[in-house]
C-alpha cells in the first residue's frame, strides 16, 4: 500500500510531546518497517524543517538536530515526490477557482497533487477537513491517524 504522510503527521510522529504522537508514530513505523511504501511531497521537507526549528520547545530543536531528524526519519525511508512548475500552476488555478480557500492551503493542495502523481492509496493528515475542502473527490484516500 502506498501511503503519503503530510507534514502535520510527520511532525506529530517525530515529537514525543505532541498530543497526537501516539496516533501518528505507528504510521511512521509501518513505513520504516516496510509494511507500507512511504511517500512525502518534496515541499514538505522544507515545511517540516521550518516547523521543527521554530517549535516552542525547551530546549529548542537546533537546525543540525532538525536536519538529522529529517535525514533519519524521512529521507532515508520515504520516496520524495517533486512537482514541476506546471504542477504549481495547476494548483494555483485550482485554488483560485475555489475562491473561498485560504492562501495557506496551497501547501495542502500541493501535497494532494503530489499524492496523485504516484497514485497514492492513503494520504494521512491531521488536517483532513481542510484537504477534503480542496479535493473532495479524494475523500476515500484522505484519513486521519
Amino acid at each position: 500500500m502506498k501511503i503519503l504522510l503530510d507534514t502535520s503527521v510527520l511532525l506529530a510522529a517525530m515529537i514525543e510531546s505532541h498530543p497526537v504522537h501516539p496516533k501518528a508514530v505507528p504510521w511512521l513505523e509501518k513505513i520504516r518497517n516496510r509494511k507500507y511504501d512511504g511517500f512525502i511531497a518534496g515541499h514538505s521537507i522544507a515545511e517540516l524543517y521550518s516547523a521543527l526549528t521554530t517549535l516552542p520547545m525547551r530546549p529548542p530543536i537546533s537546525p543540525s538536530a532538525a536536519r538529522q531528524l529529517i535525514q533519519c526519519n524521512i529521507l532515508d525511508i520515504f520516496e520524495v515526490v517533486c512537482l514541476s512548475s506546471q504542477h504549481y500552476a495547476v494548483v494555483i488555478e485550482h485554488l483560485s477557482d475555489l475562491d473561498s480557500v485560504e492562501s495557506v492551503m496551497i501547501y495542502d493542495a500541493l501535497t494532494l497533487l503530489a499524492a496523485l502523481q504516484v497514485n497514492i492509496d492513503r494520504v494521512v493528515t491531521l488536517n483532513q477537513k481542510a484537504l477534503l475542502r480542496i479535493y473532495p473527490d479524494l475523500a476515500d484516500k484522505i484519513v486521519s491517524p
